[in-house]
């Protein structure tokens, strides 16, 4: 007799192409997390910089990720529901993704799974962020400005996307620390869940260790950890139990 499909996995910040570490083994970890989920699994949510640096042309897409690909392909072929969130790295995803059977959500996505309602996204403007983070998000976000880096050849636009990445916080080895209360996203959290019904709040983006908090509502802030150093997932079984896994690898 088949069993019933009940687990929903949460995933975020995996950063492939980032060249910081062993970034072959981060994609090979990836890919046999994705061919390791078992037959019970209904749905995976990818909530953001799955990639570290992705954009999609009308008729070319970054080359390469084909263990990945391939693994998101099987799930998909067993029925395996897969949704994806554009992080703050992987902005400019149009139309590839869909293509291969992926459904895009916007944040902050009220989702019911089990009977129990989840807001995801992958966190980042969520809240009083910085006016200057602000800022640039309205520019990654804009028509306009998208459509004139499209006009670069793919040689020069790989370029300056990867070139801007590896200047970020991962490549430095830096972790951040989440300080609890005085984030915006836990602030953002605050107040969507007081007017809001929501049980858990899963995000990405921080690269921080794992957060489990509650929120004065009681309802649950969770963060996924990045992979630059391991496995990190969360996943839900559909009744009841909701529970992460960070998994350091071997060196």
């Amino acid at each position: 007799m088949m069993s019933t499909r009940k687990l929903t996995y949460f995933v975020s910040d995996v950063h492939l192409g980032l060249r910081v570490a062993d970034p072959d083994a981060r994609e090979r970890r990836f890919a046999d997390f994705l061919n390791s989920l078992p037959q019970e699994t209904d749905a995976l949510y990818l909530l953001g910089d799955i990639w570290d640096f992705w954009y999609e042309y009308r008729d070319v897409v970054p080359k390469g990720y084909i263990r990945v690909f391939a693994a998101l392909q099987s799930l998909m072929d067993r029925g395996v529901k897969v949704y994806f969130f554009q992080g703050n790295h992987d902005v400019w995803t149009y139309s590839y993704f869909e293509e291969l059977g992926m459904k895009r959500l916007e944040q902050p996505a009220l989702v019911e799974i089990g009977g129990k309602t989840f807001c995801l996204g992958h966190g980042d403007g969520l809240g009083p962020v910085p006016m200057g983070y602000r800022f640039l998000r309205v520019i990654f976000h804009n028509r306009v400005l998208q459509f004139l880096f499209s006009l670069l050849h793919p040689w020069l636009a790989f370029r300056l996307g990867n070139g801007w990445s590896r200047k970020n916080r991962l490549a430095r080895h830096e972790e951040y620390v989440f300080k609890g209360q005085a984030e915006p996203l836990y602030k953002f959290a605050e107040k969507f869940s007081n007017e809001n019904k929501v049980d858990y709040f899963v995000f990405g983006h921080y690269h921080s260790e794992v957060v489990d908090l509650e929120l004065p509502s009681g309802a649950s802030l969770y963060l996924l950890k990045d992979w630059m150093d391991g496995v990190s997932y969360m996943y839900f079984d559909g009744i009841s139990t909701i529970g992460g896994s960070f998994q350091k690898s071997e060196k």
